[in-house]
């Protein structure tokens, strides 16, 4: 089953500047071959529901070796028989305005 996900994860208890553990986060989602897209508040991941959330876990149990207390957000959009709806569903969106939107 396909699955598209947006999620963050973030660790409470580093300070103010977290890019550091957001960047390993990066590491492992591009590491993981699947198709994403970094936004400034997020990651989109798309794959097959069991290869998506392996790498939300794996992201989990990175941030959790150092930090005590992390925060996530998860929101998933599940469509059967669907792919290629990280630029997929944008496309469609420009071509009903009939234009590009900014990215």
């Amino acid at each position: 089953m396909s699955v598209l996900i947006e999620f963050s994860m973030t660790p409470l208890d580093k300070g103010e500047s977290v890019s550091t553990y957001v960047s390993r986060s990066l590491d492992i989602i591009d590491q993981s071959g699947l198709p994403y897209k970094l936004g400034p508040m997020g990651t989109c991941v798309e794959g097959e529901w069991g290869e998506v959330m392996a790498v939300v876990k794996e992201c989990y149990e990175k941030m959790n070796s150092d930090c005590n207390r992390i925060t996530m957000t998860l929101k998933a959009d599940i469509r059967k028989g669907k792919e290629g709806r990280l630029t997929g569903k944008l496309k469609s969106v420009e071509d009903k305005l009939g234009r590009s939107v900014n990215r």
